[in-house]
């Protein structure tokens, strides 16, 4: 297919040249003026390369940058349904199992005049965390509970092809739909070995120390650019044991 294309570009620029060659002689034939044709033959090349320059390289990537911008705005309705649908429920019942969170914890509460440097500054402050949850604290049914059936969501989420701009969102789903699948194969019923529950922490880790960080990113973006979004999210932040969406 591409060498189809390549011959088929090369025969189209040899039709141009020959027409545009012809287009001369004809040009000649009637004015015999070969001083008017070379003068703006060489004026019309010279301005070829300015042409370039506008379209390729300044237009092409204003419209490139444009077209980035709609497909991450796009995104980003995404990463807000999937938080919706289970990151903030996931994150809030995977927190409550991290022993190692302690006073960490109220670094996470997130309020409404906080500014971008704050938001930094608590980013950096998290990344010396581990994000472990303890095997024995974790209530796989509650988990279950909350993450089964959640694989058609998860899917249809990674077929957005939008996606392909945002490699860590498209890892945090596929941490969680591995979750998902883990906790679906086992049955429901007797209780895991401890083997099997620390495999099972080191599936949940995996989801919980990127959701945490994707969390503190996408309160970030709706802080500025969704605020009646972020006023929400504040209230129902899932690292605030006290949370609750009533305003007071």
């Amino acid at each position: 297919m591409r060498t189809f294309l390549k011959a088929w570009q090369f025969r189209l620029g040899v039709a141009l040249v020959a027409l545009s060659i012809v287009g001369y002689f004809i040009h000649y034939a009637i004015f015999r003026d070969v001083h008017h044709i070379f003068l703006y033959l060489i004026g019309d090349i010279a301005f070829v390369f300015l042409e370039v320059l506008m379209v390729t390289l300044i237009l092409h990537e204003l419209l490139s940058r444009q077209e980035k911008r709609k497909r991450m705005e796009k995104l980003n309705m995404v990463v807000g349904a999937f938080f919706s649908e289970v990151g903030s429920s996931l994150l809030r019942l995977l927190s409550d199992w991290d022993t190692g969170l302690g006073a960490r914890r109220e670094q996470l509460h997130v309020t409404t005049l906080w500014t971008e440097e704050q938001f930094d500054n608590v980013a950096l402050s998290m990344k010396g965390h581990a994000y472990l949850v303890n095997p024995s604290s974790m209530d796989v049914a509650a988990l279950r509970e909350l993450i089964a059936g959640k694989a058609e969501f998860l899917l249809r989420l990674m077929e957005n092809p939008n996606l392909l701009e945002h490699e860590r969102f498209t890892h945090l789903l596929m941490a969680t739909f591995h979750l998902e699948e883990e906790l679906v194969a086992r049955s429901e019923e007797g209780e895991l070995p401890e083997s099997d529950l620390r495999h099972l922490a080191g599936d949940v880790d995996r989801v919980y120390g990127q959701l945490a960080r994707f969390w503190l990113d996408y309160m970030k973006y709706l802080k500025t650019n969704y605020p009646y979004l972020f006023s929400l999210a504040v209230r129902m932040n899932p690292f605030d044991q006290c949370a609750s969406p009533v305003v007071r």
